[in-house]
C-alpha cells in the first residue's frame, strides 16, 4: 500500500485545469479552457502559457518558473513526477518519510518545510518564490490557520499564486465528478506551466490506459448489478463516519471502477454521517481507507485496525462486506487526493470487485 500522509485538502472539482489566482493578478478575466500558448504568441519553447482559474481568470507565464513553493505534499508529489522537483524551494504540509514512493521519497525530503501544516503568512510572502501552487483554494488555505496573503499581497511579492483545480473548485461543481478527467488536465496544464509538457502527457497517456481498460472490462455491467461500495475514513474516526460525496476524487475513483458509491447521492466532498445510514445502504464492499503511516509493518497494523474495529463493532459487524469479509486494504491519499495513483486505484479495486476481467 503506497500513500500520502497530506491531509488539509478536502475540496474537489470540476473541470479540472491548473487554475490561477482568483483575481486574475495577470490578465483579464475568460472562460477558462486548457493551459494553452497566448493567441497569436506561439513561441517555439511553448512560452507564453496562460492558465485559468475556476471563474476563468487568468495568469500568463513567459516562461517556466524557477523557484516554486507547494502548499502540500499533492502538489510537490506532481512537480517530483514531472520532472521539475529541483525548482521547489519549499511546501507546506510536507511529506513524511517513506510516505511518497519509491525514488520520489528521497527528493521530496530534501524540500525546505515552510510550514508543517499552512505556511504562516509572512513566510510565504518572503519565500522568494515566483510560484505558489495551492491545493486550498475557497478554503483559507486548509483550514482557518491565520489570514492567508490576498492577491495583491501575492503580487506584491512577485509570487504568482495558481490553484490545482481538481482538488480546489469545489464551490463551482455544477455535477457529480464521475472521472478523473480534471486531474489529467491539471498534470497537462502543470507540465505546460513547469516545461515538462512531454512528461506530463507521458504520465497522463499512463492515467487513461489504465482507467480504459477498466472501462472496457466492466463498462457492459448494468448500473444496478454493480457491487455497492463504501469508503471507511478510519482516520476521520469511528464514532461518525466521514462519507465521500459525489464531488471529492473518491467518487470518480469508485465510479471508474465499476461501483457504486453508497453516499453518491450526497452533494459536496465529504459529509459526517451516522452509522444507521451506513447500516440501511449496507455495501457489499468496504475500503478501508487509512493513511500512510510510513512503513508497511506500520500501515499492515493501521488496516489491521480498522478491520477489526468493524468486525466487533456491534453497529457494524453484521454488515454484509464484513460478514463476507469484503475488504479493501487502499490508502486514503491515492483514493481522496487527486495524482497519479488515482488510476491505479480504480484498477485495484475493479480488479477486486471483478475478477478475471480485468488484467
Amino acid at each position: 500500500m503506497r500513500s500520502r500522509m497530506w491531509w488539509g485538502t478536502t475540496a474537489v472539482v470540476l473541470g479540472g485545469l491548473l487554475s490561477a489566482g482568483c483575481g486574475g493578478e495577470d490578465g483579464d478575466s475568460g472562460d477558462g479552457g486548457e493551459a494553452s500558448p497566448a493567441a497569436g504568441k506561439a513561441a517555439s519553447d511553448g512560452y507564453p502559457v496562460t492558465v485559468t482559474d475556476c471563474m476563468g481568470a487568468r495568469t500568463t507565464f513567459s516562461e517556466a518558473p524557477r523557484k516554486i513553493v507547494t502548499s502540500n505534499a499533492s502538489s510537490l508529489e506532481l512537480l517530483l513526477r514531472l520532472g521539475a522537483g529541483d525548482k521547489v524551494i519549499g511546501t507546506g504540509f510536507p511529506p513524511g518519510k517513506g510516505t511518497l514512493p519509491g525514488e520520489l521519497d528521497a527528493p521530496a525530503q530534501k524540500v525546505k518545510v515552510l510550514g508543517q501544516t499552512v505556511i504562516p503568512k509572512e513566510k510565504l510572502l518572503g519565500s522568494g518564490a515566483d510560484v505558489y501552487i495551492d491545493t486550498f483554494a475557497n478554503m483559507n488555505m486548509g483550514g482557518g490557520m491565520g489570514d492567508a496573503p490576498t492577491e495583491e499581497e501575492f503580487k506584491a511579492a512577485g509570487i504568482k499564486h495558481i490553484y490545482l483545480k481538481s482538488t480546489a473548485c469545489a464551490a463551482q461543481s455544477k455535477s457529480p465528478v464521475t472521472d478523473l478527467t480534471a486531474v489529467e488536465e491539471d498534470i497537462t496544464s502543470l507540465g505546460a506551466v513547469t516545461g515538462t509538457s512531454a512528461k506530463a502527457k507521458e504520465l497522463v497517456t499512463s492515467m487513461k490506459e489504465k482507467t480504459d481498460a477498466v472501462r472496457k472490462a466492466v463498462g457492459g455491467t448494468a448500473e444496478a448489478e454493480r457491487p455497492t461500495y463504501f469508503f471507511f475514513d478510519y482516520d476521520a474516526g469511528t464514532k461518525q463516519p466521514m462519507a465521500v460525496c459525489n464531488r471529492q476524487i473518491a467518487n470518480a475513483v469508485i465510479t471508474q471502477a465499476g461501483a457504486r458509491n453508497v453516499f453518491a447521492d450526497c452533494d459536496g466532498d465529504f459529509k459526517p454521517v451516522g452509522w444507521e445510514e451506513v447500516i440501511a445502504e449496507n455495501p457489499d464492499w468496504i475500503q478501508l481507507g487509512v493513511r500512510n503511516r510510513g512503513s508497511e509493518a506500520a500501515n499492515k497494523k493501521a488496516f489491521d485496525e480498522a478491520q477489526k474495529w468493524l468486525e466487533t463493532n456491534s453497529a457494524t459487524k453484521g454488515l454484509k462486506a464484513v460478514e463476507e469479509g469484503h475488504f479493501l486494504r487502499i490508502g486514503s491519499e491515492q483514493t481522496t487526493i487527486a495524482g497519479v495513483e488515482n488510476a491505479d486505484t480504480v484498477e485495484e479495486i475493479a480488479k477486486t470487485l471483478y475478477p478475471g476481467k480485468v488484467d
